[in-house]
């Protein structure tokens, strides 16, 4: 079974980068992250690209960095959406 959701929301300028991270996930879960584009809708090129790297943060503990790109020369609002495929 698997768990989805949105782990947060975040703006970027026009072709602005920027990393967000977030903590304390279970070391033992198989975690994909994406990110999708809410704000401006625009049916054309890509408007966002997205790395993803972690660091263990604990024993008990993994923390994740997702690294943004807004793609695009207006402002973009995005969700960061994960999927623990091993729940």
């Amino acid at each position: 079974m698997a768990i989805f959701g949105t782990q947060f929301t975040g703006n970027l300028a026009p072709n602005q980068s920027r990393t967000w991270f977030t903590h304390s996930w279970n070391p033992n879960w198989n975690v994909a992250w994406m990110c999708v584009p809410t704000s401006p809708v625009v049916d054309g090129p890509a408007q966002i690209e997205w790395t993803v790297s972690n660091t263990r943060q604990g024993s008990n503990f993994v923390k994740w960095f997702i690294t943004a790109r807004n793609l695009t020369t207006s402002n973009l609002d995005f969700q960061a959406r994960y999927a623990i495929l091993n729940a």
